[in-house]
């Protein structure tokens, strides 16, 4: 099992702004300081990566990951997007069961639900059968959750709320990249321009803007590929400069990890699903997180919701 960081060491460091990253869903419930709304406190569940699907126990899984999240009575659910199982090659036919399986799910969520689009959540970008790339690969998500756009923005007890689409579709060996386009990066600047300066901020979307991930599992010299991460992300990092930006909460890596840097907090939500179905990956299992948002801190832990897999990988 991991080492346990003594909560008084935690606290220092981020109190003093350090940069400090944790990848230890063992860490059990953390506090540390930020500059919050003074509306009371925003409980916030927060998951990532279901990769919702028919096959198996996993409609078992949904509904049980739904009944967690429901018995913490949060103010808020946010979404980071790989709600489904679906992959560039799918056509509409192929990724309906898959919707069908996380609907249900999404259904079962008591509560303000709002989610941000994933890479799986696109399809017929690529379609296997021979077919032309469909107009518009977003039109299955915006249509199944009911909305004009995939980024959006609102307000909850004092935080301004806003989910991004993380996905370009860059026709290269990847496939994709993880950017926020110049036309998303305009509205967020129309959107700060209307906030009071120390309004505090909360950003949710799929491929993550800062991880340590990659340095810790791969080394330090270890070049993130451009369908990992949001490559442009300092150039969005610094629209938010002279606002109040207290969290960034993302996925895509399938791991529980938290990093503090400048005063803003990035959490990566671990997994639905693990390690795609099969168990803990890097030590994360299948879970997502609780937060709650004070005026003087953030806490956080991440939790488990009682499934396990069947076949797990070695």
């Amino acid at each position: 099992m991991p080492e346990q960081i003594p909560r008084r060491r935690l606290l220092h460091a981020l109190a003093a702004g350090s940069a400090m990253a944790v990848a230890s869903p063992a860490l059990g419930l953390s506090t540390w300081p930020m500059q919050g709304s003074g509306r009371g406190p925003l409980r916030i569940a927060f998951y990532s990566d279901v990769h919702a699907r028919r096959e198996g126990d996993t409609p078992a899984a949904l509904t049980m990951a739904a009944n967690r999240i429901n018995a913490l009575k949060p103010d808020l659910v946010l979404g980071g997007g790989d709600l489904v199982d679906g992959k560039f090659s799918s056509s509409a036919a192929d990724v309906a069961p898959c919707w069908d399986a996380y609907m249900a799910m999404h259904r079962a969520i008591k509560g303000e639900h709002h989610v941000a689009i994933g890479n799986r959540d696109l399809a017929g970008v690529l379609p296997e059968d021979g077919t032309p790339p469909v107009e518009d690969p977003r039109l299955i998500f915006k249509q199944r959750l009911g909305l004009r756009r995939t980024y959006q923005a609102f307000d909850a007890l004092g935080y301004h709320i806003m989910l991004l689409d993380s996905v370009h579709i860059s026709g290269d060996k990847y496939k994709y990249h993880g950017r926020i386009s110049t036309e998303q990066q305009e509205w967020i600047k129309a959107e700060l321009s209307r906030l009071p300066r120390g309004k505090p901020i909360v950003l949710a979307l799929h491929l993550p803007l800062a991880t340590a991930f990659f340095g810790v599992t791969r080394g330090m010299t270890f070049q993130a590929k451009p369908n990992r991460v949001v490559v442009n992300n300092t150039e969005v990092l610094d629209l938010f400069a002279e606002h109040n930006l207290v969290l960034v909460l993302q996925g895509h890596l399938h791991v529980s990890e938290l990093l503090r840097w400048r005063g803003i907090t990035f959490i990566t939500g671990g997994a639905i699903c693990g390690k795609w179905w099969r168990g803990s990956r890097f030590g994360t299992p299948e879970g997502f997180c609780d937060i709650t948002l004070h005026p003087d801190r953030i806490e956080w832990e991440y939790l488990t919701y009682g499934w396990h897999a069947s076949h797990p990988a070695r």
